[in-house]
């Protein structure tokens, strides 16, 4: 069966809100990490976060469903908008049977459950919100876009952190093989309220750098951590008959993917790299892909040293030290949860339509064994390119893009 095609990108990102603002910020390196915007974050364990810029709920989100759903829900609801129509895809002219979605969630309805609890212990359980049990369920998601754009195909969703993206990716893949025409698959995430930067400050390799320029530095031997980051993006995939059929263009293949788990600790990584080199193998062996054929590795980039080190080792154990360009664009937007991979998918997609890989910023003069890209680099023979994930509690998850028609 031939492989699954990406045909369109929705992106709310810190970057911009569709896919020219956010490929132009992008190649403009433009960092937007920042200090938090919209409430006092004095008091909170966090410096810097990456923002989505110029959202305006009442613009975008019909004021039914603002009630019902969390910030989350509503750039997932935006991004599907954006990709259906970068796609040309009306599912009001399709079988709602063979439309599908599934989207990756790891932070949830934080804002929505935050506001809910003040409302709970500052005016007793009436003054409650009947929407609670749903607005911040992880599924909230895909059950609202489902529901909106009536794609009555298989719903789902995907929890394993910042690898989910990917896994989404490949549970949209096999909903085709099993004869679904279309799915609406990505994740999207809004992990800044102060419960949810509470939340994630429990857990280890949160940055509490308070300069943009030196806060994430993946790969830095002096890296203090991440930056966390909202948004992320929401692609189309399609079966190629179905894609043909509408006379749809694509951006990529979906040649391969593959997930592993470290089964090592909750929250701790392993203490060597053989199953997140495993899963990149396996992704590129289902690809039929040899690893001098990939142009490009867009790193799942930790900013912890310890876990840097050992994607190091895995890049260079499969492609030989410095033997593939290594992006890692997310330096821009900050860590987005499970809308980071889903975002990754479509700089990757985007890199592969243009010829042009996308710039690292804040990483000029790093130590490294790999080859980072920190300037927009031409790459008019790109043909593949993979993108890696890794979520807390061992999640290692690896996709690989083709150029159509390669």
């Amino acid at each position: 069966m031939m492989n699954p095609v990406i045909t369109g990108i929705g992106v709310v990102a810190p970057t911009g809100i569709g896919v020219a603002e956010h490929w132009q910020q992008t190649l403009t390196r433009t960092c937007r990490l920042g200090p938090v915007e919209g409430y006092d974050a004095s008091g909170l364990p966090i410096g810097v976060v990456g923002q989505v810029p110029g959202f305006d709920p009442a613009e975008r989100t019909d004021s039914k469903l603002r009630v019902q759903t969390d910030r989350w829900t509503w750039y997932a609801l935006e991004a599907t908008r954006l990709a259906l129509a970068d796609a040309a895809l009306d599912p009001a002219d399709h079988d709602p049977y063979r439309l599908a979605v599934v989207t990756a969630s790891a932070s949830g309805g934080n804002e929505f459950g935050q506001r809910e609890i003040h409302a709970l212990w500052g005016q007793g359980p009436r003054a409650v919100s009947a929407y609670q049990s749903i607005g911040w369920f992880y599924a909230a998601s895909s059950g609202q876009i489902s529901i909106k754009e009536q794609l009555k195909g298989s719903c789902g969703v995907i929890v394993s952190d910042a690898a989910g993206g990917l896994d989404a990716l490949a549970a949209a893949g096999r909903s085709i093989r099993r004869g679904v025409g279309a799915v609406v698959v990505g994740g999207t995430e809004a992990p800044l309220s102060p419960y949810a930067i509470v939340c994630q400050s429990s857990q280890p390799g949160l940055s509490t750098g308070k300069d943009p320029a030196t806060a994430y530095r993946p790969f830095a031997a002096d890296a203090t951590g991440h930056v966390p980051g909202e948004g992320g993006a929401m692609l189309i995939m399609e079966s190629p008959g179905f894609a043909a059929e509408r006379g749809a263009t694509a951006y990529a293949e979906v040649a391969g993917t593959a997930a592993t788990h470290d089964a090592h600790h909750p929250t701790d990584p392993a203490p060597d790299h053989r199953q997140l080199a495993r899963a990149l193998r396996t992704a590129l062996d289902r690809a039929g892909c040899a690893p001098d054929e990939v142009g490009a590795v867009f790193a799942d980039g930790a900013g912890d040293p310890r876990l840097d080190r050992l994607e190091e080792a895995a890049i260079d154990e499969v492609f030989g030290p410095g033997g593939v360009a290594v992006c890692v664009p997310k330096t821009m937007v900050g860590r987005l949860c499970s809308g980071g991979a889903a975002l990754d998918v479509a700089w990757a997609a985007l890199a592969l339509r243009h010829g042009v890989l996308p710039p690292s910023v804040n990483l000029d003069g790093v130590a490294t064994s790999l080859d980072l890209v920190t300037e927009s680099r031409p790459a008019p023979e790109l043909r593949h390119v993979v993108v890696l994930a890794r979520g807390v509690g061992g999640f290692n998850a690896a996709a690989v893009l083709r150029r159509p028609g390669t």
